[in-house]
């Protein structure tokens, strides 16, 4: 018995030092996102939902969309946006490595950002950005369906 518990041990510290230099990485990330104080974020894919007679649809295409926060302020929950569409509502929570930005609009849309404690390449991390708003009628640049974005966001 003895034994079984010594090779188990022993295969645990054998993980532990494989993954020790990841999570004193990933540690890192997370202490990076628990302080931050500005996001700029650029997204280059985005799926559409839709309803297709009834039938939910997502359409996948490339993206080009900008996103940036500044006055991040995780202990109070609060931030502010850099958009050319006024101010709306921003909630902040960090929690176990994820930075989740949350934005409610007056006239119904619901906008939210995560940042994952994860790296994704020149300093940056990995984000998604969702758009929950839906219109009738579709128009050309302007959010009308429930989109989904992917890409990076660099934090300050």
């Amino acid at each position: 018995m003895q034994r079984i518990v010594a090779i188990t041990l022993g295969g645990l510290a054998v993980v532990a030092m494989l993954q020790s230099p990841s999570a004193t990485a990933q540690s890192g990330l997370d202490r990076k996102l628990q302080t931050a104080k500005k996001l700029d974020c650029s997204f280059s894919t985005f799926a559409t939902g839709n309803w297709d007679n009834n039938k939910p649809s997502l359409t996948v295409k490339p993206a080009e969309l900008k996103a940036a926060f500044k006055s991040i302020n995780v202990d109070e929950g609060t931030a502010e946006a850099e958009t050319a569409y006024g101010q709306s509502f921003i909630s902040v929570r960090y929690a176990q490595g994820y930075l989740h930005i949350m934005q409610m609009s007056d006239a119904g849309p619901l906008y939210l950002t995560t940042v994952f404690a994860r790296a994704a390449g020149e300093g940056r991390m990995m984000a998604v950005h969702t758009r929950l708003e839906y219109s009738p009628t579709q128009i050309p640049g302007f959010t009308s369906r429930p989109e989904v974005y992917l890409g990076t966001c660099a934090v300050g």
